[in-house]
């Protein structure tokens, strides 16, 4: 994987840099046309400067390279925060419906890469839901040895199955999805990395939600 992401990152940074020269007309004036045509290339070469960085951060969390801050998270602060700020499946009539204790729940993890998995797996199923609805993420408190703070993103029939999984063993997570990169295989290495587990909605439809775990801070 470190070979890979070395052998890859030098070419597609070559590539970006001389398309966006290109755009800047440094070799000289452009049409309305080829400006729309390198602004697509631009963008795709950035997805693939940003999968280059997932294979990068997966590699290194499979070998226990990647380092991950140990602080206080209120986690059902940090979904209400995402949520405002996510847009997917909106032109389809897809809404997204956050349902929190009023109160903070903490979890000891590293907000930044937490932000990035809740995130990744809101899109996931915000981008899944085919038609029109509402996809409900449900932040809650499990007491168990330890106690643990459950988040169950999917449709409404899908959350008590999900949240009864965080119980025992959860069944496996789906994260080999496209269109998605590799940022729901970084997910889950992430919350493993803080104590957690991540794992689909079992029985038949897999796909119809999502939930994850953490350790409360206690």
């Amino acid at each position: 994987m470190s070979l890979a992401v070395h052998e890859l990152r030098t070419p597609v940074t070559v590539v970006c840099g001389y398309i966006r020269m290109v755009l800047k007309e440094h070799g000289g004036p452009l049409t309305d046309k080829q400006k729309k045509m390198l602004q697509e290339a631009e963008r795709s070469c950035e997805r693939i400067s940003a999968l280059v960085a997932e294979m990068s951060d997966l590699g290194k969390l499979e070998s226990s390279e990647l380092a991950v801050a140990r602080m206080d998270v209120d986690v059902c602060g940090l979904l209400a925060e995402l949520a405002s700020d996510m847009h997917e499946g909106e032109d389809r009539g897809v809404r997204l419906d956050v349902r929190a204790p009023n109160r903070p729940v903490t979890v000891i993890g590293d907000r930044a890469r937490l932000s990035v998995a809740i995130k990744t797996l809101l899109h996931a199923a915000l981008r899944e839901r085919g038609e029109p609805g509402v996809i409900v993420a449900e932040c809650s408190v499990i007491d168990g040895a330890p106690p643990c703070a459950v988040l169950a993103i999917g449709e409404e029939h899908a959350l008590p199955s999900l949240v009864a999984a965080s119980l025992g063993i959860p069944p496996p997570f789906d994260e080999w999805r496209g269109g998605l990169g590799l940022a729901l295989p970084v997910a889950r290495r992430v919350i493993e990395a803080l104590g957690g587990a991540l794992w689909s909605a079992p029985g038949e439809r897999p796909r119809a939600g999502s939930a994850l775990r953490l350790p409360l801070r206690t």
